[in-house]
């Protein structure tokens, strides 16, 4: 009995050419079994496996190198195990914090994250809905490149989808969001507190929503003070670090330079930081900075940077949460935001004083 089951061993093994995928039946042979047992051992169900069967068929999988088709037991259960995140461009500091840490939290539940990274690119980012949608996930979270994302194009598949930034929501579509408008007042009320006035605003692309809501967070705590907008003050970027350092560049050029600044981006400040101290403009002394979506980054920049910081890993838990639990009825949830005071606005010299 032992000699018979080494030959057939040696049998399999030598029929099986590389370019051959292992099946179940193979496995069935090898361990002298049914395909039914073997599926029942794998999927651990739904009939239970005597003890000695079940190890024999696991000895066999070893042996032979069988990997479970994921496809087809997508196709059998109804689900790929796989969310898909797209995002308009990983570059970004938080987005890419965000990203690793929905990762992570896919992970705990039992799910793996699939990136669609747009590229800044509106055409990119419908190819990347395309490909996610094509390989059946069960889920997308959704930050759009631009204010006009492609909401019907996954409501049309029927995918469960979670936008990530402003949107209604509406059956089928779930948004999870912080008031950026509000977040953005309190930060510009920060830098109101020190006694500023003359505040400017680097803000992001106009053809994007969270742009906008920060440059209205701004208007709203200035005009609260009583405040002239001086409408020359908003220079618009991309979310890049070389922008900042081109705009700052730009401001520093000109009579009239605000006494404050808000950044309304973490990689935009780094740049203003730069260009500030190539013309040994000192911060806060000369001109106080804060900046909106914070990472850790913030704290390693020479001063520090004030900044308004998300609650990462809450977004993260909810949004993952929000899928698993999904019933096709559209929310909002809102995500809590804090401050995170550096020296860049001046905290430290008001604290000396």
């Amino acid at each position: 009995m032992i000699w018979t089951t080494i030959l057939r061993i040696k049998f399999l093994v030598a029929k099986q050419q590389p370019s051959q995928r292992v099946t179940r039946a193979d496995v069935a042979r090898l361990a002298g079994t049914s395909v039914a047992v073997v599926s029942y051992v794998i999927n651990n169900g739904p009939r239970p496996v005597a003890e000695k069967t079940r190890q024999r068929v696991l000895d066999a999988i070893q042996r032979i190198g069988y990997r479970p088709n994921g496809v087809a037991r997508a196709l059998a259960l109804g689900s790929t195990k796989t969310f898909g995140l797209i995002v308009p461009t990983i570059a970004n500091p938080f987005v890419a914090s965000m990203a690793h840490v929905l990762l992570q939290e896919s992970l705990k539940a039992g799910h793996v994250m699939l990136l669609g990274d747009a590229g800044e690119d509106r055409q990119r980012e419908i190819e990347v809905i395309h490909a996610l949608l094509n390989r059946q996930v069960d889920g997308l979270f959704y930050a759009s490149v631009d204010s006009d994302p492609q909401i019907d194009l996954v409501k049309a598949s029927g995918t469960p989808l979670i936008m990530l930034d402003r949107a209604d929501p509406q059956p089928g579509v779930s948004v999870l969001r912080v008031d950026e408008r509000r977040a953005a007042r309190r930060l510009t009320e920060h830098l109101l507190g020190h006694g500023y006035r003359e505040i400017g605003i680097l803000c992001g692309p106009p053809e994007m929503v969270n742009a906008r809501d920060r440059v209205n967070g701004w208007r709203d705590a200035m005009q609260a003070q009583g405040l002239t907008i001086n409408e020359s003050w908003i220079w618009p970027a991309r979310y890049h670090r070389d922008d900042g350092y081109a705009v700052m560049r730009q401001i520093l050029q000109q009579d009239n330079v605000p006494r404050a600044l808000f950044i309304s981006n973490e990689a935009q400040a780094i740049g203003c930081l730069r260009a500030l101290a190539e013309q040994n403009i000192r911060v806060p002394e000369q001109l106080a900075l804060v900046c909106f979506n914070g990472t850790d980054l913030a704290a390693f920049q020479q001063p520090k940077l004030t900044t308004v910081r998300q609650h990462i890993h809450e977004l993260a838990e909810t949004a993952i949460e929000m899928l698993i639990n999904w019933n096709h009825a559209g929310e909002v949830r809102e995500i809590s935001y804090y401050m995170e005071m550096g020296a860049s606005c001046g905290c430290a010299l008001k604290a000396g004083e």
